[in-house]
């Protein structure tokens, strides 16, 4: 068994976005808004070795750097198996998914250098690879475990039977699956995705939960602003509040930044949602009402 953290935390703050912020770049200012976020009880981070193409992870380690005990009270999520063009050393320059061993191991490495910590608290596969040999990527991830350079590994983007066959690989439990998953993005609620993982026992982790805006262009956006004025909370906060009724509790990984913003967010986190007002949303959302 894993010794990871569980994952209790209102929100994942997430850093997909942190190459584009120039007033975070330099070290103090980063330490300065990471320790901000501590002291408000968020202290979930999640990278991935794509974001800036390195610089996301390699920013955000600067800053622990700088600001010696942060480390040690921060919780990282990272990802890896996406590689980019850019980064493909074959002729073909191609996006492809690598899910072997050696590369596997190598990025787990890269990335702990990087953000300058000893462990990665979950470690997910960021897309699923058509040719992953299950055993041998198993294998790597529980070894990775066991040397104590991941508290737990998990999936983003996958099929129950792609995270199944590698789970029957393992001796470790599969922890946590991201997935894409808004009130502008609802089909794992109706195709078994999302009942599967969490009867599996995976902790949902939601990307683009306010479908990077779009549930607040989209035919919900009355409903949203109405209801949010209601209750005295932003269209954002019940847009998630929506997220968390879910089975397994989905916890949103929100892409903002700014520290009024996610302030904001925290303060609408235990709002609760009826199921008159669910569905209201979900058929705003959809366009139809439920058959």
């Amino acid at each position: 068994m894993s010794n990871a953290a569980p994952i209790e935390t209102p929100f994942l703050l997430g850093m997909m976005r942190l190459h584009d912020v120039a007033e975070l770049h330099p070290p103090a200012c980063l330490a300065d808004w990471i320790e901000a976020r501590l002291d408000e009880g968020l202290d979930w981070f999640d990278h991935a070795d794509i974001y800036g193409d390195t610089q996301g992870e390699a920013l955000f380690g600067a800053a622990l750097r700088a600001r010696p005990g942060l480390a040690a009270r921060v919780k990282i999520v990272t990802k890896a198996s996406i590689v980019t063009p850019a980064r493909d050393a074959s002729p073909f320059r191609v996006k492809h998914y690598d899910s072997s061993p050696e590369y596997l191991a190598q990025s787990i490495d890269a990335s702990l250098t990087r953000l300058g910590v000893e462990r990665l608290d979950h470690f997910l596969l960021h897309r699923p690879s058509p040719l992953m040999d299950a055993e041998a990527t198993g294998r790597a991830l529980d070894d990775a475990i066991d040397a104590g350079k991941v508290g737990a590994v998990g999936v983003s983007n996958f099929l129950p039977a792609q995270w199944r066959r590698l789970q029957a690989a393992m001796h470790h439990r599969l922890a946590v699956h991201q997935l894409q998953l808004s009130l502008d993005h609802t089909q794992s609620l109706f195709d078994g995705t999302l009942d599967a993982l969490v009867g599996d026992g995976l902790v949902p982790l939601a990307w683009s939960p306010l479908g990077g805006g779009r549930v607040f262009q989209g035919p919900a956006e009355r409903l949203l602003i109405g209801l949010a004025e209601e209750r005295g909370m932003t269209p954002a906060g019940l847009a998630l509040a929506w997220l968390r009724a879910l089975p397994g509790r989905p916890r949103p990984v929100i892409g903002s930044l700014r520290s009024e913003r996610i302030a904001a967010l925290q303060a609408d986190a235990q709002a609760a949602l009826d199921h008159p007002t669910w569905y209201a949303l979900l058929e705003a959302a959809r366009g139809h009402e439920v058959a």
